[in-house]
């Protein structure tokens, strides 16, 4: 994995650390209701009510959902941040076609090699939180040229004004795409996740102290409901990385005109 470079692969780590956390913790909860001293213990507190237990598992399921959303949302505006790089390329080519065929064959070339770069140097590095200098250095290429007097004279101030406003466009996107690409997992988030789950998993153990079985059952399955599910998220914490990496589809279109 280039070197053991973690970076691209630490949202599976901490999906299985979701998984093994809350299963060893259900696990270590059935364990200490079963053992007669610690269960004593817990049927002094008998009496709870039931849909006590509704309060904190709303709590524990709008945490899990808030975090939920900021990973899809953040997929979306990936996609919406490739699609807008792709347009506003698309848009330059289209605003130069009035050029004459050597200064619009230059313009053309500046934007496949910079689509060409963004899709074979850069977007491998996404996944690991970091960007292409050639990359770079090819956007730079493609506003000073977008800046040239000479094009200027040639489009025409209206024109020549669209021109610049699309390419500055084109960064923009790819910086935001950039800044998209280096999300991570927030530990303070799912740190006060994995303690409102375990302070549901023990209100359900309080509520049916009465009945071991049934606190077994009730358990387990908040266990088997809530841990996929946050693993689900975590993996899909950052969206330049598998299994659901955004795709690059659109820049690729521009870089195969070459």
């Amino acid at each position: 994995m280039n070197g053991m470079d973690w970076g691209a692969w630490d949202h599976w780590g901490f999906a299985g650390l979701a998984l093994i956390g809350t299963f060893a913790a259900s696990a270590g909860l059935i364990l200490w209701l079963r053992a007669p001293s610690h269960g004593a213990r817990l049927r002094a507190f008998a009496g709870v009510a039931p849909p006590f237990i509704n309060i904190i598992g709303v709590l524990f399921a709008l945490t899990l959902a808030f975090l939920g959303n900021d990973t899809w949302s953040a997929h979306d505006r990936a996609i919406d941040a490739v699609t807008r790089e792709a347009d506003s390329l698309q848009s330059v080519l289209s605003l130069t076609r009035g050029l004459d065929a050597p200064r619009r064959a230059t313009v053309a070339e500046a934007v496949s090699s910079y689509a060409a770069s963004a899709t074979t140097d850069e977007w491998p590095l996404l996944s690991r939180r970091r960007q292409s200098a050639e990359t770079t250095a090819r956007i730079d290429h493609l506003l000073a040229l977008a800046a040239d007097r000479d094009l200027g004279e040639r489009l025409g101030p209206a024109v020549h004004t669209r021109v610049l406003e699309q390419v500055i466009a084109v960064r923009d996107a790819r910086d935001r795409r950039i800044a998209l690409s280096q999300t991570h997992v927030n530990p303070l988030k799912w740190l006060g996740m994995a303690f409102l789950g375990f302070v549901t998993m023990l209100s359900v153990a309080i509520v049916h102290v009465e009945t071991p079985r049934a606190a077994l059952a009730a358990i387990v399955l908040f266990a088997v409901a809530a841990a996929p599910t946050a693993a689900i998220v975590l993996i899909q914490g950052n969206p330049f990385q598998e299994p659901t990496t955004v795709s690059p589809a659109p820049l690729v279109a521009l870089a195969e005109r070459r």
